[in-house]
């Protein structure tokens, strides 16, 4: 059974799709200030956009899924300036595995909880 995190967690940076475990890793570290081991999914993509990794800790030790499209390219989402990476939620990133331009899509209005009421 695969269980993947509720956090998603996208890099900007272009990622060394020769990195492994440790490398990725350390983008985790650097790029996005997070902790693998505090759960969550990470998502890097090369230079040229055609090939992905995921890496994310599953219980008892890291897990890689990589893909390599054979035509066209997967796309490159921005940050801000100085900012390296973006949380993204799960219909997010199944849209951007889909090949969908993320730009494009209409998202219609839905009630959300605001950071003060939460917090109440």
């Amino acid at each position: 059974m695969l269980n993947l995190p509720t956090r998603i967690y996208f890099c900007t940076v272009p990622t060394d799709m020769r990195k492994s475990f440790d490398g990725l890793l350390r983008m985790t570290e650097v790029y996005l200030q997070q902790n693998v081991l505090d759960g969550g999914l990470f998502v890097f993509l090369n230079k040229k956009q055609d090939r992905i990794k995921l890496l994310y800790w599953d219980h008892d030790g890291l897990a890689i899924w990589y893909k390599r499209l054979e035509a066209g390219t997967y796309q490159r989402l921005s940050s801000p300036e100085g900012i390296h990476g973006l949380q993204l939620s799960s219909t997010d990133l199944a849209l951007l595995l889909q090949g969908i331009d993320l730009t494009s899509v209409q998202r219609r209005k839905r009630y959300q909880i605001s950071e003060k009421a939460s917090t109440s």
